[in-house]
């Protein structure tokens, strides 16, 4: 048996631990999220904010994210109205000002909003915050929609990061997949984005795509190649149609499996370490001299629902419908649908929380191992304050892993080998408390490959 025949199953991807899924069935109230949030807040005032913007004018088929479709852009000033209502709330109730190490804006689409709008909204933001002086402020782009008056507007805020939305370089692929761009339009946005000033741009490419073969991996390297994004993300595309309808849209036939699939990531990352880029962790890609290869390099990468960051904070705010906070030991998520999260915040005043888990020791305890193997490479437990009980099953499954090259062994420590960074997912699935309680079924993870 392959290692791909062995680990290609459905894993969690830990942006968290526990994985939402897995989440208390009664959200943390709002009083007891605010609390944990100026415990923490009390130990430092960095933050991550994170700001969801759902809107798209058209559907990607292959997308997977919390989004709302629609040409009608008189929706961009209420919605803005509703996520400055919940600064607000923020903002009166937390007892620090707090400064921000880090600000995204995802979705959906924030290009669809307008330069001005956009501005008004990070106005709205940083007249109540502080900017750590290095800071990294950042935005998905779609080069279809964002045009060097966002870059400008965004960046005159204090915007330094943009990360495109490439996916591949094929038209044929991106026809399949409803992403109307062309690669004169990616070059474009690169272009205007390093004159305005942008020190890091990111690449957002999938593999396992549609129709998509090794040849189609090898143009978008090449075009890699020619850009120099000092950052990749290498997504593994993720057939989740029971979660987004719209990945229906095509024959799943046509989409690479099992060594197919792997084939198209071991030609891309092969390509990509040999143009200079650095395998950081799961999925990344850096140029030696940015901050993400700095800050593996210096163990001071991070991992949170916004991926991996060099803002190592133990808080993440996060606004917008679908959001999700986090101050370490409780996790919050927002309203998903825009008109519940409109009236959670505008018409009752209140934070809209409908999800959440407040996290155990253990639960903390194994989401520092996890982090540890996703960002480190390695974890380790010769100290008390490391031991829990997850570790006791790890290890029997760990030890099939060291036999088949993906980690090595000692007593008290793990440590993923170069063949074993493709399956970190599945490196630290034996930590998972919750997913040996309750065996999830095939449709709650995308596949590990």
């Amino acid at each position: 048996m392959t290692l791909i025949n062995k680990y290609n199953k459905p894993v969690p991807r830990y942006t968290s631990y526990p994985t939402v899924p897995y989440w208390d069935v009664q959200a943390p109230v709002q009083d007891q999220w605010l609390g944990s949030l100026n415990t923490r807040l009390a130990e430092t005032r960095d933050v991550s904010l994170y700001i969801h913007l759902p809107f798209c004018e058209e559907l990607c088929t292959y997308c997977g994210c919390n989004k709302r479709i629609t040409k009608r852009h008189e929706v961009e000033a209420p919605y803005i109205d509703a996520v400055l209502a919940e600064w607000a709330i923020y903002v009166r109730s937390l007892h620090l000002r707090p400064r921000l190490k880090e600000l995204h804006l995802g979705g959906g689409t924030p290009t669809f909003f307008s330069p001005a709008e956009l501005g008004r909204l990070i106005d709205g933001i940083l007249k109540d915050a502080d900017v750590a002086d290095d800071h990294s402020f950042g935005f998905e782009a779609h080069p279809n929609s964002t045009t060097p008056e966002h870059l400008q507007s965004l960046a005159d805020r204090g915007f330094n990061r943009v990360s495109i939305g490439v996916q591949d370089f094929n038209p044929e692929i991106m026809r399949l997949i409803n992403r109307r761009q062309t690669a004169e339009e990616v070059e474009r946005t690169v272009e205007a984005a390093r004159k305005i000033g942008y020190k890091s741009i990111n690449f957002d490419v999938i593999y396992g795509l549609p129709r998509q073969t090794q040849n189609d991996i090898v143009r978008s390297v090449v075009k890699i190649q020619e850009m120099r994004p000092e950052r990749i993300a290498f997504y593994g595309y993720a057939h989740v149609p029971w979660v987004s309808p719209g990945q229906r849209a095509y024959d799943e036939n046509d989409l690479p499996k099992g060594d197919k699939k792997w084939q198209l990531y071991a030609t891309g990352r092969d390509l990509l370490e040999s143009s200079g880029y650095e395998d950081i962790g799961l999925d990344h890609f850096s140029l030696p001299e940015d901050d993400l290869a700095r800050a593996a390099a210096n163990g001071r990468l991070h991992r949170n629902f916004m991926g991996y960051t060099t803002a190592n904070t133990p808080v993440t705010l996060a606004l917008g419908c679908s959001s999700i906070g986090d101050s370490w030991d409780t996790f919050v998520q927002n309203e998903k649908k825009v008109e519940a999260y409109t009236q959670a915040v505008i018409g009752e005043g209140r934070l809209p929380l409908v999800k959440g888990h407040k996290l155990s020791s253990e639960d903390q305890i194994v989401r520092r191992h996890i982090l540890n193997l996703m960002c480190k490479g390695y974890t380790e437990w010769y100290a008390e304050e490391q031991r829990c009980e997850a570790l006791g099953r790890a290890v029997e499954h760990w030890n099939d892993m060291a036999a088949d090259g993906i980690i090595t062994r000692s007593p008290y420590r793990v440590e993923v080998t170069a063949h074993g960074k493709p399956f970190l997912r599945n490196i630290c699935l034996p930590l998972d408390d919750y997913y040996w309680a309750r065996q999830p079924s095939a449709k709650t993870f995308s596949q590990s490959i």
